[in-house]
């Protein structure tokens, strides 16, 4: 059967895919968009040869076979609700949502209805998984940032915490993974992905620092259990929403090819 794919959010990342789609990058046909600023997607769609329709979020998951979640954690619960009572498969970039809806994961498991989470701007969960299939004793996760990619963070609202004219780099959080992605929903998804490949959300450390002039979103990646050790560093370069790095588009177009591909390299 055909792969059909519904598009929710129309952001960077979500125009990225689009473009993808349009080269023929894409395994597959995209059903239809649908985003929280409809001008801003019907704009952007009219830019393209041959744009998918904008349709409403009920009217593209009755058409998706597969829906892409590019809107953010706050529209997560609904719908993947929505989409598994549709019989249908979802993908969530926001991961982590995860971390705050859990029960998403076992309503995906109840449905029989595929709940899928791309690696994005991150490597070596392949690693991470077959380590904790043994003894892992810890994982820590060092995320460095150039200012603009970390303002208007919650984490920093909360507490005051402006990065305008910082000069050296500087630490802002260590913590858990789960605390890590409530304070900076909009950066570290990845430690929500390292956490659910690992020893959970509560485990596994993380640290965030803003690097002044850095012109990568950086991320060190430290496991050591009774495989040896296992050291991780992507330096990604960002993408037009500074907060989100462009090695997160490929993986998502990756994933979603590899989603009907039989052949399956890597955990």
């Amino acid at each position: 059967m055909a792969q059909s794919i519904g598009i929710i959010g129309c952001g960077a990342i979500g125009q990225a895919l689009l473009r993808a789609a349009e080269s023929g990058a894409i395994v597959g046909t995209i059903a239809g968009v649908t985003s929280r600023t409809e001008s801003t997607a019907r704009t952007f769609l009219s830019t393209l040869r041959n744009p998918p329709p904008y349709l409403d979020r009920d009217r593209l998951i009755d058409r998706a076979t597969l829906v892409v979640e590019m809107a953010g954690g706050h529209v997560f619960p609904d719908l993947a609700r929505d989409t598994f009572s549709s019989g249908k498969d979802l993908m969530v970039i926001s991961i982590g949502a995860l971390l705050e809806y859990p029960e998403v994961i076992e309503q995906s498991r109840i449905s029989g209805c595929r709940l899928l989470a791309p690696s994005g701007a991150i490597a070596g969960l392949d690693g991470i998984k077959s380590a904790c299939a043994g003894v892992v004793d810890r994982v820590v996760m060092v995320s460095r940032k150039p200012p603009n990619a970390l303002e208007g963070a919650p984490y920093l609202l909360e507490r005051g915490i402006s990065l305008a004219g910082l000069t050296q780099e500087e630490e802002l959080f260590s913590g858990s993974a789960r605390d890590a992605c409530r304070g900076f929903p909009a950066n570290l998804n990845v430690s929500a992905a390292v956490s659910l490949a690992g020893l959970g959300p509560d485990r596994t450390q993380v640290r965030i620092l803003a690097v002044p002039g850095l012109k990568y979103n950086c991320h060190d990646i430290e496991v050591e259990g009774e495989f040896g050790r296992l050291a991780i560093h992507i330096e990604n370069i960002p993408s037009e929403n500074p907060k989100t790095g462009r090695l997160t588009a490929l993986s998502i177009l990756r994933a979603i090819n590899d989603a009907v591909d039989p052949v399956s390299i890597g955990n």
